[in-house]
């Protein structure tokens, strides 16, 4: 009986931590489908986090179903201008030619030093005002870790919404890290589903890795 009332009182938990899985997945095989299926778990989560006081996830939650439609978006639809010297930042399968617009499907490419730097510097300056924030204006009882988990997460997503390998190691330290908060604020079907995204996440890095090798011997 106890196991039936903990089921009914979690089922949203369980039916995000399900279908989070199933995202990673998805991304992990770069199958357009995961954005779709992120936010439906974003849809569970920001009820979840709403619950536990974890403010600043429940906001990432909400961001995330923004970027999932832009994410969407990109790696089916995505548009780039091309140049005559070199490859942009994206790398595309289809289309060429000189300060073109082209369509096709975005390839994975490596994070450039002035994109990581800008990066860097709106994650700092995110996480001290959200940790401002949460600290001053609401009850959360963890907004140093809250305020740097959401950080990564938006910075990660971004990424992730254009195909950029890195994204993985920032998944890594997000994935952990949101472990051990699970465990603090005891959201133990949530603890699973991260320990179960940071051993994806370095099934994700090798799999990623070999597209991008594809990628530099074309």
């Amino acid at each position: 009986m106890e196991t039936i009332n903990w089921f009914s009182g979690n089922y949203i938990e369980i039916a995000g931590a399900l279908a989070g899985i199933l995202y990673v997945f998805l991304e992990i095989r770069q199958n357009p489908m995961l954005w779709p299926v992120g936010i439906i778990t974003s849809g569970a989560y920001i009820i979840v986090f709403f619950t536990e006081k974890l403010y600043a996830d429940m906001s990432l939650q909400v961001y995330y179903v923004a970027i999932s439609f832009l994410g969407w978006y990109w790696w089916i639809k995505g548009k780039s201008m091309r140049k005559s010297m070199g490859k942009s930042e994206s790398e595309w399968e289809s289309g060429s030619g000189k300060n073109m617009k082209v369509k096709g499907k975005l390839k994975v490419s490596r994070l450039k030093a002035r994109t990581g730097f800008v990066l860097a510097v709106i994650s700092i300056a995110m996480f001290f005002v959200l940790w401002l924030a949460l600290g001053r204006y609401t009850d959360s009882p963890v907004p140093a870790a809250d305020s740097f988990i959401t950080t990564l997460s938006v910075v990660a997503t971004w990424m992730l919404a254009r195909k950029i390998y890195e994204h993985w190691y920032l998944w890594i330290i997000v994935n952990f890290s949101m472990s051990a908060l699970c465990i603090f604020r005891g959201l133990y079907p949530t603890l699973i589903l991260y320990l179960v995204y940071a051993i994806m996440s370095f099934a994700g890095l090798k799999e990623w890795s070999k597209s991008l090798h594809g990628s530099e011997m074309k």
